[in-house]
Order: structure tokens, then sequence, then C-alpha cells
């Protein structure tokens, strides 16, 4: 944690002033990025020779697309190599007391192991079914719920503002003050933790083609450093003593002090998701497999729960809502009609099925992801 151990050496000697700069959350934004980067692109070689010589290899389903049939054996499970870049950055250079970034790191690590043990059936066994899917939301829920009510009951642990607000619902493009639901506290975090368990099963839905999910998860991990960092920034005003400018207050956004803090878990998120790509990238020379993408979709809801953003998380990840509505209209429609209303779910088969190139499939499902992003940031200004 090297935050609280090199700050304080700001005020020891005159020529350790410079130190004084890690107080300042985006200086340590820049730093968790480049940190996760740094760690990815030095591990990445290892990693794949490890993954080829104990031959860690993915399975691919018999009745997928013919063109994924020649992905058979590519090394997966990369995406413990994400959590690596994630988690170690998040833990030297943010403020080891928040509660937010603790929680958030928590339920990433524990959807990773979930995501492991499902990857090491499916290399064991040699198909593609892996751990039941009852038992795999089962731990979602388990690991996700008990996280949740720890935060929303450890009233010493959270900053006032959150608890003035955590049974809040903020709605989007509409200001927080005048328009937003207030719930019983416990449908509330039953509403966060399906959005968390929601969140985490899209992103793996959509991890279907090489780099398809890491894109998106680039782009809302962006999104949410930006959202995070604005809703606990505050700056002095010169010339008028105690006087603070409050961004949240003049965005009308949900005010948390603590939330600064989780902007540096984005910027991590964002560094190990660059550093990834550049193994994960058409033709993929590593996958995430299941480890990764339930670990990251995990972190993206507990962001959007911490910082207010549940419904509008819907938007921002509209990539991971339509993958995920695909399947489930497939299922809904095949077990009522016994028709299909696409070739084959998730979506980004369906397009292959029509023929569409896979690097077109990906590219355009990011430029969805940025255009989705640019919409959400737009609800900054428009309330």
């Amino acid at each position: 944690m090297l935050y609280e151990l090199l700050y304080p050496l700001h005020k020891k000697a005159e020529w350790l002033g410079f130190l004084n700069v890690l107080k300042y959350v985006p200086f340590r934004v820049i730093l968790a990025t480049l940190t996760a980067m740094l760690i990815s692109f030095m591990l990445g070689p290892w990693f794949i020779r490890q993954m080829q010589s104990k031959e860690i290899g993915q399975v691919v389903r018999d009745d997928g697309p013919e063109t994924h049939f020649k992905k058979r054996g590519t090394p997966t499970m990369g995406g413990a190599l994400i959590l690596v870049s994630v988690l170690v950055p998040t833990m030297m250079w943010c403020d080891p007391h928040n509660t937010f970034v603790w929680a958030t790191t928590a339920v990433t690590a524990g959807y990773g192991v979930i995501g492991y043990l499902d990857d090491y059936l499916k290399i064991k066994a040699k198909n593609s079914k892996g751990v039941p899917g009852r038992y795999k939301l089962l731990g979602q829920f388990a690991i996700g719920g008990g996280t949740l009510y720890y935060v929303f009951t450890a009233k010493e642990h959270v900053p006032a503002d959150w608890w003035a607000i955590k049974d809040r619902v903020s709605l989007p493009f509409l200001a927080f003050h005048k328009h937003h639901m207030s719930l019983p506290p416990w449908l509330y975090l039953v509403f966060a933790v399906l959005i968390v368990v929601w969140m985490s099963n899209a992103v793996n839905l959509t991890d279907g083609l090489d780099g398809l999910a890491i894109g998106p998860v680039i782009i809302n991990g962006g999104t949410y450093l930006i959202w995070a960092y604005l809703a606990g920034a505050s700056f002095g005003i010169p010339g008028v003593l105690e006087k603070r400018f409050v961004v949240a207050s003049y965005l009308d956004i949900p005010p948390l002090s603590s939330a600064g803090e989780l902007s540096i878990y984005c910027g991590a998120l964002v560094g190990a998701g660059i550093g990834f790509l550049w193994y994960n990238t058409y033709p993929a020379q590593l996958f995430m497999g299941d480890v990764g993408a339930l670990a990251l979709g995990g972190g993206l809801g507990m962001v959007a729960v911490f910082t207010k953003n549940e419904v509008l998380a819907l938007l921002l990840g509209g990539v991971f809502t339509l993958e995920a509505v695909s399947v489930i209209t497939q299922v809904v429609s095949f077990k009522l009609t016994g028709k299909r209303v696409f070739l084959m779910a998730p979506l980004h088969h369906h397009y292959e099925k029509k023929g569409w190139p896979e690097p077109k499939i990906i590219v355009r499902f990011w430029i969805v992801s940025v255009l989705l992003a640019l919409v959400a940031l737009s609800s900054l200004k428009l309330r």
C-alpha cells in the first residue's frame, strides 16, 4: 500500500515534499493505470507460456460457429492475469481505509474464484459445461449479497453522505435531489445485488469473441472513473476561507465524498484491460475465461451501485445488456413456442451465423459501447 507508506513522508523532509502530490486522486489514478498496464505487459508472455506448457486451452462448444473450432487449445484463464493487474495496483495506490474500494475488490476477487472453478472444471472435463448455473448463481448472490449487506449496515465504516442516500435509486437524466426513488432498505439491497449479479453474468455472456468483452469493459471502466471522481470531487475557492466548490452539487448527481477512491480501481481496470487486449485482440493469443469475465462484471456492478448509477448501468453497459437479453429471449421463445428468435445466442453468435467476419462484429460492438458511454456521460448535464 504505497499511498499510505509514501504520502506521510512529504512532511518528514523538505526534499520529500514532492510526495504531497499523492494526495490528489487524479495523480494516483494515473499511477494505478500505468502500473496495471506494466504488470499486464510484463507478465503476459510468461503467463501465456505457462498456460501452453500446462495445456490449459479453450474448450469450444460443438454446436457453436464453425469458425470457433480452430480456437480449441488457445490458452485461456487470462482473467487471472487481469485480476492481478487490477487488484495489485488498486491496493498500491488507493486509500486503504476506503470501504467502497475494499468491497469492490472483494467482490471482484470472489467472483474470480467462482470463475476459476468454472474454467477448471471445463478444462478438466474437456467440455463447456463447467459449474452448474444454479451453483454459480448461488455463489454470486452469496458473495455480492454478503459484501453489500456489510456496507449497508456498517455505519461506522462508511461516510455520512453515503448513509443518507444509500437506499435511493438515481434516475438517469434527472436531477438526483428532485427525482429519485427511495426504496425500503431490504428492497434496495436486493435490487443492488441483482445489479451486481446481472452485470457479472452479462459480461460473461459477451465474452465470446476475441476482444469483444474487454473492449466495452475498458470503456465502461473509463466512464465510471469519470463519474466516481466527480461524485467525490471538491475544490477550494481562492480567496474564500473554508469555502468549497462541490462538483456533485453543481451537477446534481449523488454526492459521495469517498467515491473518488473508486476511480483508482477504475483506472487499474482500464490499464489492466488495455494490457490484456494486447494479447486478446484478434486473433487472440489468450482468452479471458470465466475467471475474468465474472470478476470484471461484478466489479463494474459494484462501482455502479456505489456511485448510484444502478439504472444507468443498463444503458452504459448496453452491449452487455443486449447480449444477456438475447440469451433470455432465445430461451423463453424456444420453451414457449419451440422457435428461436436468433440464429444463435448470445447476440454476437447471431451475426457470426449471418456471415459477418469476427473483426467486424467486435469493432462494431466497441463502437456501440463508445456511443452509449457518451450518452451516459451526457446525462451529467441533461438534468
